[in-house]
């Protein structure tokens, strides 16, 4: 696949043309590629985008944008909620 034609450059692309903020697109499209590119659990992936094309992530970014981002902030700051980064050790530590 050519760069710029994945499914999460898709759907930022689909997100910027929707109106929304292109921050929150940026971040919109790094979570939907880190739960497919670190083979996150089905169910976030399914949050993520996969299975509905991020319908449901571009519906949740428009009508609650605070809520999108801290999720997905979230989500990508324990890799699918496996695990958190430690600042003392500089390492990723497993929950």
């Amino acid at each position: 696949m050519k760069p710029g034609s994945y499914p999460w450059d898709h759907w930022q692309t689909r997100a910027l043309e929707a109106g929304l903020a292109n921050e929150l697109a940026v971040l919109g499209r790094a979570v939907m590629r880190e739960a497919v590119q670190h083979n996150w659990r089905p169910h976030l992936q399914a949050e993520c985008g996969w299975g509905d094309e991020g319908g449901k992530m571009l519906e949740l970014a428009l009508s609650k944008p605070k809520q999108a981002a801290k999720r997905w902030e979230h989500l990508l700051q324990t890799d699918g909620e496996i695990g958190s980064f430690n600042p003392e050790t500089n390492s990723f530590e497993l929950y």
